[in-house]
């Protein structure tokens, strides 16, 4: 695709140089992550972070990343912030705000709602979450991360096994990060969740129909010999009764000592957060938080690389980065 001035709303729109243009201007952010040096190339600009379903990460992630680069940030976070409790269309939302923007993130509960509200917009629309159906720059940050773990190994994006654990009709990570894995070669999937939560058809096939091996499980022991093990939580906003959610929550839960019984001594552990904590029924244990195979943290690290990425090219700038440095004198204060 051409980034520049596009909305980004779907991983359909992407090709595989796409992403490794993504990826290699991701690795070019990592000295103002780290805040060795100051970007302004951004100056000016405004990022409207319209978001009507709860975030944490998604939403400071894309507002960390746009100041990172000098620009500004403006917030709507829940209906009961916005017009659209009194009855305003989403046509009418994206007009106004759209002229108070320059580019737009926005999370919404229903799927499609993102597309219909960009085709309004005057303009960028990334989507940062709609209802079941995608959450695209959440699967780009995980398939970058995914690549650098593997790279440590000595691996890559093709030809390599992952298991993707939980809450597989409903998360929206899933769905998008099957897309991706789609453009890459001889990638096995294991699709452990319970029945009634089992991936989409339309995704298996489309995996299958790309070469890809999948085999679906509801054993959490076939994490066997995986080089990811991906988990989900159950997504308790997408049930229709909470107590159904309930019966799931908890049924593949991996902790330290599942992980010793069936993982190999390096797969990656990783999550798109946030991790259910408030009981011992959650997905991934907190026995694992000093694991030095857990990622979740290094993916939420990446999610700012990546999305200051995709800034970058949607405004065209990458090539005016070293342009607008300035040297920041403070950095020694964070520990890194």
């Amino acid at each position: 695709m051409s980034f520049r001035g596009s909305h980004l709303l779907s991983i359909s729109q992407l090709t595989r140089p796409d992403i490794s243009t993504l990826f290699a201007l991701a690795d070019r952010m990592a000295v103002y992550t780290r805040r060795e040096k100051r970007s302004r190339v951004l100056d000016g600009a405004i990022l409207g972070n319209m978001f009507f379903e709860p975030s944490t990460r998604t939403r400071i992630s894309f507002g960390c990343a746009f100041n990172l680069l000098g620009g500004q940030v403006r917030e709507t976070a829940g209906f009961g912030q916005s017009a659209l409790t009194k009855g305003e269309s989403l046509y009418d939302t994206a007009r106004v705000l759209s002229g108070y923007s320059d580019v737009i993130v926005m999370r919404h509960p229903q799927a499609g709602s993102v597309e219909e509200f960009a085709r309004a917009s005057r303009v960028p629309v990334i989507n940062g979450g709609d209802g079941d159906n995608e959450h695209p720059s959440q699967a780009l940050l995980d398939l970058y991360t995914i690549d650098k773990e593997l790279q440590a190994r000595g691996g890559g994006l093709d030809h390599f096994r992952i298991a993707l654990i939980g809450d597989l009709r409903h998360g929206r990570t899933v769905h998008s990060i099957c897309q991706l894995l789609a453009l890459y070669k001889g990638v096995e999937l294991v699709l452990i969740s319970p029945r009634a939560l089992r991936m989409p058809a339309e995704m298996v096939e489309l995996l299958r129909d790309s070469g890809h091996t999948v085999i679906e499980s509801d054993h959490l022991e076939d994490i066997r010999r995986t080089d990811i093990a991906y988990a989900t939580r159950i997504q308790e906003e997408r049930f229709s009764d909470p107590r159904e959610a309930a019966m799931y929550r908890g049924r593949y839960r991996l902790d330290r000592a599942v992980y010793t019984r069936y993982c190999e001594s390096n797969t990656v552990i990783m999550h798109p957060l946030p991790r259910y904590s408030l009981d011992q029924s959650g997905e991934l244990s907190d026995d694992l938080n000093t694991h030095p195979n857990l990622a979740i943290f290094r993916q939420t690290d990446n999610g700012v690389l990546v999305r200051m990425a995709l800034f970058a090219l949607i405004f065209d700038v990458a090539g005016q980065l070293e342009r607008h440095e300035q040297p920041l004198s403070w950095r020694s204060l964070r520990r890194f």
